[in-house]
């Protein structure tokens, strides 16, 4: 009976790693998604201004946006439900011992996914941010076309609009730029975590696996400090007993 929960756990343990590698795979290229959706549409802005053709690009970019969205909510609703299984099974768990040590790795699996929801939910939410801004440019630059083949001139409150908007442009570029590096940084940061948490693990494991050496430690520690007691006692009834000979 020990065995068969023995290996539904390590069952539990090997599907639940599995699904947080694939999430980071999937993470990582949702972000890169991100970030090349917008260098593109950057570029698209620079485009002959007399190109009105729809941004084929984008569009495909946004259908692949939804569906790996619709993936990566799926293997987190997957690992969430991976994570229940292991609770329930470190509450039924009948060794105190065992019971922390199952608590202790059932955490580890909560605090990466709690890692992986926020990035996901951070990256979508920029994704969204940068659509919306690409059509709100869009349509500017489609007002100003209008303005410009209905005019048939290039006045002089035209050339200024139009600097305006190069303006803009530049500095929605340095804003994606500056995003996209955070979001590296953040890559790194997280990426630094885990290394700190494995260690951690391993330190924790190998202090369970052998807890004779720790008892044995604490034994030797004790003994030494009865050793000094005793030590000091017999001198301090030395020293009496030399000052009593002394004074008679």
């Amino acid at each position: 009976m020990a065995a068969g929960t023995s290996n539904y756990w390590e069952d539990l343990r090997k599907q639940a790693r599995q699904l947080e590698n694939e999430l980071d795979l999937k993470l990582v290229s949702f972000s890169k998604l991100c970030t090349s959706y917008s260098h593109s549409s950057t570029r698209d802005g620079r485009r002959d201004s007399s190109d009105t053709t729809p941004l084929l690009n984008g569009s495909s970019q946004d259908r692949m946006f939804e569906t790996m969205a619709i993936e990566i909510e799926q293997l987190l609703a997957r690992l969430t439900g991976v994570n229940d299984k292991m609770a329930e099974y470190t509450n039924s768990a009948g060794v105190p011992s065992l019971n922390a040590a199952l608590m202790h790795t059932l955490q580890r699996h909560r605090d990466i996914l709690q890692d992986y929801t926020r990035g996901f939910h951070k990256t979508k939410a920029n994704f969204m941010a940068i659509r919306e801004r690409e059509n709100l440019m869009g349509s500017v630059r489609k007002d100003i076309e209008s303005y410009k083949s209905g005019s048939g001139v290039n006045n002089r409150r035209t050339e200024l609009f139009l600097k305006e908007h190069d303006h803009l442009r530049n500095s929605d570029r340095l804003i994606e730029e500056t995003i996209s590096i955070a979001m590296a940084t953040k890559e790194n940061m997280t990426s630094q975590r885990g290394m700190l948490k494995s260690i951690h693990s391993k330190m924790n494991t190998l202090a369970n696996r052998f807890p004779a050496v720790n008892s044995l430690i604490q034994r030797i520690n004790l003994r030494k400090r009865r050793d000094s007691l005793i030590l000091g006692g017999v001198i301090g009834i030395c020293t009496i007993l030399l000052l009593l000979y002394a004074f008679h």
